[in-house]
């Protein structure tokens, strides 16, 4: 499965679809559990209980959710991490976003290191040495 549409755009694998491999009915309640991170089972109370007070709008709801979410994909993340990252991103987007920063700002300061190190007279010093010894 691509993660980039047709404009060579990165698509976003987390959305909402039908979770057939837990359902108990069209797999409508496990897929709202499994985009919300809740347990299954409290989607289907809430179901069950919109079924027993609002009856024909739930009804209609669960109906057009059955017929028009798309099933989900086996294969829908590479890994756990990708999940994870999916779904802060998705839930969290602020925290997605500084953790990157902070990732790719302890990147710099290690590479600075490197650079600094790299260039100092005592690596050029020690290389000397290391090459006599061959």
């Amino acid at each position: 499965m691509s993660f980039w549409d047709r404009y060579g755009r990165l698509r976003n694998p987390y959305r909402l679809y039908r979770d057939a491999g837990n359902a108990k009915i069209a797999g409508v309640c496990a897929g709202i559990a499994d985009y919300f991170g809740i347990d299954p089972m409290a989607v289907r109370l809430g179901a069950v209980v919109g079924l027993v007070f609002f009856f024909v709008p739930t009804m209609v709801a669960y109906l057009v959710a059955a017929a028009f979410l798309p099933a989900k994909p086996p294969a829908l993340y590479a890994s756990p991490e990708e999940e994870a990252f999916w779904r802060g991103v998705a839930t969290a987007p602020d925290r997605t976003v500084q953790a990157l920063h902070a990732k790719f700002a302890a990147l710099g300061e290690r590479l600075a290191r490197m650079e600094t190190a790299v260039t100092s007279q005592d690596f050029e010093l020690h290389r000397k040495f290391r090459d006599l010894g061959r």
